[in-house]
């Protein structure tokens, strides 16, 4: 027959186990109801702390244009752009107008890259569009990233220390942050600066499929400003 202490060894091994299973319930119904209000959240990293070059990109959780839900760390094992557009800005209507963007949004798409394309625009903003505006907009510039994902709140962002449109950052198989900065070496908004400029983004994947270190793996960006919610 059990001895009582082994009786309530396995009662409270159960409470621990049966509490371990209502708290990761309660996180999934949480993160659920976030992106449902078409909130984004971060996951398990801290709001202040941007991540530089060679640190971990932080997890986040945001619908798209098309109301599917997507989670960075879902694309584990493959290199990730994020994108920061607003289709309001000048500097990306020269990119976007050009068929600069969409060429590199390709070639990377090509290669097995994951493209993220992100608006921070807050909701106040004269120029925020609401997602169905800004997917039909990403159509008639013959647009190809893997998604557009909606950040009006600004958390993933201000996470990721965005400042500009466009802003661009490169995620490693890893998840480690592998480049941050400008898509391209001329900050401009002259469409005819881009034949004669080094596009970053090209030149990151380019050496990181290759097996060689990334030469220019933080750069200025250039655009506008983020619209961030105050």
């Amino acid at each position: 027959m059990p001895s009582l202490s082994s009786s309530a060894s396995r009662s409270a091994r159960a409470a621990r186990d049966a509490g371990a299973a209502l708290s990761r319930a309660s996180r999934r119904a949480v993160m659920a109801a976030a992106v449902a209000l078409g909130s984004t959240l971060l996951i398990g990293a801290p709001a202040h702390a941007a991540p530089a070059v060679g640190q971990k990109a932080p997890d986040f959780v945001a619908m798209d244009t098309r109301g599917k839900q997507h989670q960075l760390s879902d694309f584990a094992g493959k290199y990730v752009v994020l994108e920061w557009t607003n289709p309001g800005c000048p500097f990306v209507r020269k990119h976007y107008g050009s068929g600069n963007m969409p060429a590199t949004q390709k070639a990377a798409t090509a290669k097995g890259v994951v493209w993220l394309a992100i608006n921070s625009t807050e909701r106040a903003a004269s120029d925020y569009l609401q997602p169905a505006a800004l997917d039909s907009w990403m159509k008639t510039q013959s647009a190809a990233p893997t998604a557009v994902l909606m950040d009006e709140d600004g958390t993933i962002g201000q996470a990721y220390g965005a400042r500009t449109t466009p802003h661009i950052f490169i995620i490693d198989p890893k998840g480690t942050l592998v480049y941050a900065g400008g898509i391209d070496s001329i900050p401009s908004a002259r469409p005819d600066d881009i034949k004669t400029a080094t596009n970053y983004v090209n030149q990151a994947l380019g050496e990181a499929f290759g097996g060689r270190p990334v030469s220019a793996a933080a750069t200025r960006p250039y655009g506008c400003s983020i619209k961030y919610k105050s």
